[in-house]
């Protein structure tokens, strides 16, 4: 038995590690170096419950987990999320992972939105992410079962009698064919879509593209995260969740704080809440345009007033608590000491993603997914702060577990009805899923081959369409108006020196016209899809997962 893990950030990290604890052998494969990932950019924290949490348990954080995704998540998936943290935790600070603390040695815990108790761990006040990563690098690189293989980009997942046998990357222009028993999916999310986006150049969703061209099926895609507070500079860095959970509040350009009249925690609302709710406040007060996340002017800014913490905890506060963010405030020229800092939208975590069952198994035999790649369904409809890379260690030592267990080779549990996947056409190399909802035809050219009559669409103009027609606000004439650009897109195919590139593209233009797709069919809002001309969710009633197959029309939803 033998694995490929695609992706270095901490499900893919944590998952080669846990696998080849259990003596099998792991080729973990990374596009660029071990650190180029979405989690060593993560600043605000780690949620987890730990012995030390006075008063707070493992129940209530499920019950916020679900409430902050507009009680649509999976239960089950978020009992398990809550409930296996602590253990997880404490194996990172094995691996020599430290949280900060108190003087007094116990845990320093943050809170940010939606969470009703103090329960964030973090590393040097906003580093969460490299900290662990960086511990979780140094535990792989001298495994003797892990063989790390970097720069290397993912093009295919093989399949043999419909189950996976290998695995085809590229690496300095030439692929290779890497036989292994079984691909753990672990690439994180596709923030690239988007115009404005907190995640690295990397994010460019390839595992999901990949899982589609195996016909695996996928859910939820309409439910992309914008995070609220991204500093409204070239590259959009994000301001965590943390500053705002520290006391720092949202102001509109006349100086008045607003998110008082948009939601009782105003803005500790979910992020879906607070993202909506600048683009509306903008859009009635005349400051922004309202569609989307509005055109690129410099006018669709709020602004983020962190000079009341400053005052309360004292000059330095903000420097020694979130070190980089002053680093990188200052770096723009803002003293956010004792001034405001411009903020807007940006994209920020995908929901939806390759759809699996508690232990990562995918509905196509030996292939598996984990962490923003994956949906398991325990966002539902909107994340909760600092549940991602929790998301990654829980689900990701899950799918290690399946895939090295002895019946590795049996289907998926998703808790499906009986005879759900009957019937069901498998299209094993589909060329990516047009909005419409039509079949399909299989190719071996990775995406990168469309209809004839379809026109090139480079990056930034997806990017820009995306962001206009399918953000924070949507409307079923702007996504129609999407989906007819998507379906007779394809990328534009630069010189052998950017293949890379064009791979991406591909894997993009896939990613986008799910998402599209996704969102013209889910006619209702709920959490992070809004949509102007339809109705509200009613609170507390789950909304039906939608789970898609490739080359088919849409799957029946089920509850």
């Amino acid at each position: 038995m033998s694995i490929a893990v695609v992706g270095s950030g901490i499900a893919g990290l944590y998952a080669a590690l846990c696998a080849a604890e259990q003596h099998t052998p792991v080729l973990l494969v990374s596009k660029s170096a071990l650190q180029h990932s979405s989690t060593w950019h993560a600043q605000g924290g780690i949620a987890a419950v730990m012995e030390s949490s006075s008063g707070d348990t493992p129940a209530s954080h499920c019950e916020d987990t679900l409430s902050a995704g507009a009680w649509t998540g999976n239960r089950a998936a978020a009992t398990a999320l809550c409930r296996e943290a602590g253990a997880h935790i404490r194996r990172l600070q094995k691996l020599g992972t430290t949280f900060d603390a108190n003087p007094d040695g116990s845990p320093a815990l943050a809170r940010e939105a939606a969470h009703t108790a103090r329960r964030i761990l973090h590393i040097g006040g906003d580093a969460t992410g490299a900290g662990i990563a960086a511990a979780l690098i140094a535990a792989v690189r001298p495994h003797p079962r892990i063989t790390i293989l970097e720069n290397a980009f993912a093009v295919r997942v093989v399949l043999t009698g419909g189950s996976v046998s290998g695995l085809e990357v590229l690496t300095e222009g030439r692929g290779q064919r890497l036989a292994v028993d079984a691909v753990v999916l672990a690439t994180g999310g596709a923030g690239e879509l988007y115009r404005h986006t907190t995640n690295p150049a990397g994010s460019t969703g390839d595992g999901i593209a990949l899982a589609r061209r195996a016909g695996a099926a996928t859910r939820d895609e309409e439910f992309f995260q914008f995070h609220p507070t991204a500093l409204a500079v070239p590259g959009t860095p994000l301001i965590s969740e943390a500053v705002r959970g520290e006391g720092a509040v949202l102001r509109d350009s006349r100086g008045g704080r607003f998110m008082t009249g948009y939601h009782r925690d105003a803005e500790l609302a979910p992020r879906d809440v607070v993202s909506r709710s600048i683009v509306r406040h903008l859009a009635a007060t005349g400051e922004g345009t309202g569609e989307g996340a509005g055109e690129d002017t410099g006018e669709d800014t709020v602004w983020l007033d962190a000079t009341g913490v400053a005052r309360r905890r004292g000059p330095g506060f903000l420097a020694s608590r979130f070190p980089g963010l002053a680093e990188v405030t200052a770096a723009h020229g803002f003293d956010w000491e004792r001034e405001l800092l411009p903020v807007v939208p940006a994209a920020h975590y995908w929901m939806g993603g390759v759809a699996t069952d508690l232990s990562g198994r995918t509905s196509v035999p030996g292939l598996y997914a984990a962490g923003e790649a994956a949906c398991t369904g325990v966002h539902g409809a909107n994340r909760l702060a600092s549940n991602s890379l929790l998301e990654g260690l829980v689900f990701g030592a899950r799918a290690a577990a399946a895939c090295t267990a002895p019946d590795a080779g049996r289907t998926w549990d998703a808790g499906t009805p009986a005879g759900l996947w009957a019937g069901i056409r498998r299209v094993p190399e589909a060329a990516g899923t047009p909005c419409s909802g039509t079949a399909s035809s299989p190719s071996s050219q990775h995406a990168l081959e469309a209809p004839s009559g379809t026109q090139p669409f480079g990056r930034t103009a997806l990017q820009s369409l995306m962001w206009e027609k399918a953000g924070v606000l949507r409307s079923a004439a702007g996504l129609r108006e999407a989906a007819g650009v998507l379906d007779g897109a394809l990328p534009v195919l630069p010189g052998r020196e950017g293949h890379i590139r064009a791979l991406e593209d591909a894997n993009l233009l896939t990613c986008a016209r799910l998402v599209v797709g996704a969102a013209l069919r889910r006619s209702v809002s709920i959490g992070a899809h809004f949509r102007t001309d339809a109705p509200q969710g009613v609170p507390g009633r789950p909304a039906a997962p939608a789970i898609h197959r490739p080359g088919t029309i849409p799957l029946p939803e089920f509850a």
